[in-house]
């Protein structure tokens, strides 16, 4: 299976010798999991698209210091991409930017969320199992890093899980779109070079909180499990 990752965003300079870029954390999470996959990066937010939505067999949006509301071209073209894999029923995962630029482009809505800031680790918990659902637990665990929410899903979509600080952290459309509000790709090195340099942005209570969540159990790679299972389906 060969994923086009469509890259919205850049890590830090200088701490890409350490973590990588975004789309290394997503070929080091999944192939974990799966060391056949093969991935090609197209990097969207310099104006990198794939020629066609069959140039791969799957697509996976990362996520994105920009919001899906900013008035920027790529933004909008990126939408466009979206409808017409959706057009065309291909298989698209959606992470944290990539979950709301869905929201977005299918009809829903996102923006700026009055619980503020989601930082650190948060636990999410399923209302109902879809098919690529391992039947475990209905919680899970993931780091996230975002103050942007959906806050109406695409037109059609289900929200599969939830918080009361992020009630739409899964959604799924039809049986070709899965999105999820959380980062499986980062690991917790990387949330804390975050917390560190955006504490003044997100506020001291925020940072502590976010530090304090660093010791909890992630489901880094039970989350890759699914992601594949959706995929492969």
């Amino acid at each position: 299976m060969k994923i086009g990752i469509l890259k919205t965003d850049a890590v830090r300079p200088e701490w890409v010798p350490t973590f990588g870029e975004y789309p290394d954390m997503f070929v080091a999470l999944l192939q974990a999991e799966d060391p056949t996959l093969e991935f090609v990066t197209f990097d969207v937010e310099r104006g990198e698209f794939p020629a066609a939505v069959d140039a791969v067999d799957c697509f996976l949006v990362t996520g994105s210091k920009s919001s899906v509301y900013d008035d920027k071209d790529w933004i909008r073209r990126l939408e466009d991409f979206v409808r017409e894999t959706h057009a065309a029923r291909k298989k698209l995962v959606g992470i944290c930017f990539g979950h709301q630029i869905v929201a977005r482009a299918l009809g829903g809505r996102a923006e700026k969320a009055p619980q503020g800031w989601g930082v650190g680790a948060h636990t999410a918990r399923f209302s109902q199992q879809p098919d690529w659902h391992d039947g475990e637990s209905e919680e899970f665990t993931v780091l996230v890093s975002h103050q942007d929410q959906v806050i109406e899903p695409a037109a059609g979509a289900e929200t599969l899980a939830g918080s009361d600080f992020c009630p739409h952290a899964v959604c799924q459309l039809g049986e070709h779109i899965l999105t999820f509000q959380g980062h499986p790709e980062f690991i917790k090195e990387y949330s804390r070079e975050l917390l560190e340099f955006r504490r003044e942005l997100i506020g001291e209570d925020n940072y502590a909180q976010g530090v304090a969540s660093l010791g909890e159990t992630l489901d880094r790679q039970r989350m890759a499990r699914w992601i594949l299972a959706f995929l492969r389906d």
